[in-house]
């Protein structure tokens, strides 16, 4: 199976696999040599913005009453016209 990326290349799931693994390892290996040092700036910032998330409410997914009973009155009427 191919999976086509946002610049348009096909490559396989096999490919892709070892793209993700790749950047796997390089990334541990960054990581581990920041154990011991600063992070670098570019990972401190995406670090911090994690933080941030986590700290934001997350919308709901799940429908409000008011908006199942909104959406089943809009059907009734929409089934009857």
């Amino acid at each position: 199976m191919l999976t086509r990326t946002d610049a348009g290349v096909r490559i396989d799931a096999v490919h892709a696999r070892a793209i993700c693994d790749e950047i796997g390892d390089r990334l541990g290996v960054m990581l581990r040599r920041a154990a011991s040092h600063e992070l670098p700036p570019r990972l401190r910032y995406l670090m911090d913005q994690l933080a941030q998330r986590d700290d934001e409410a997350s919308p709901s997914i799940v429908p409000t009453l008011d908006d199942m009973l909104i959406q089943q009155t809009s059907a009734i009427v929409q089934s009857s016209s």
